[in-house]
């Protein structure tokens, strides 16, 4: 019996607009930021709790933000600052 084929949902691209949340990156087609997905998921919400208070979104679309986020601070250099 063959198997049943998983149906494979791309993410959409995160973009930057001036307009939308003066120019953070959002979920294109949304006003939903990387920062604020970012922040649901450091309170503790899963990718799957998150889908269903926002249902704008997809569990790729979130994995999507993460992704985003890691390559955008890949090559941050930290440069402890004291008073």
């Amino acid at each position: 019996m063959p198997r049943p084929r998983r149906r494979t949902v791309r993410a959409r691209p995160i973009v930057c607009h001036p307009r939308i949340l003066g120019g953070k990156p959002v979920v294109e087609g949304t006003r939903m930021s990387v920062d604020q997905i970012l922040g649901l998921i450091a309170k503790g919400m899963t990718v799957q709790a998150i889908v269903r208070s926002y249902p704008v979104l997809t569990a790729a679309d979130v994995r999507g933000a993460v992704a985003y986020a890691q390559a955008a601070l890949r090559d941050d250099i930290v440069i402890e600052v004291r008073p």
